[in-house]
């Protein structure tokens, strides 16, 4: 058995790419989980992830929008998405947003 520092460059890649569809497939599997309780708790969201991925298609030669990308982490076109499970934000969520952002421009 190889440890972390032994592993190769391919080798890496198709373990990364196996646990990022394992992240997408949990939070397809809990749209419950609305976007800015992510970002208040991990500095990242859903639409994070779609700009990552269409940034590294794009990297790789891959013609894609945002749209596009966000089907694939979303698991459906986002409208359909947000209108069936977006809910409106808070005013306790919208204030530890707020405070977040203050965070993460420091």
């Amino acid at each position: 058995m190889s440890s972390p520092e032994e592993i190769d460059d391919a080798t890496r890649t198709r373990i990364e790419a196996q646990a990022f569809r394992e992240l997408v497939k949990h939070l397809q599997r809990y749209p419950e989980v609305q976007n800015i309780d992510l970002m208040n708790l991990a500095y990242f969201c859903r639409n994070c992830m779609s700009k990552w991925y269409r940034a590294a298609a794009e990297r790789e030669g891959v013609e894609m929008d945002y749209e596009q990308a966000r089907e694939i982490v979303y698991g459906m076109p986002y409208p359909e998405y947000k209108a069936r499970h977006q809910q409106k934000a808070n005013a306790e969520q919208l204030a530890a947003f707020e405070e977040a952002e203050k965070k993460a421009s420091v």
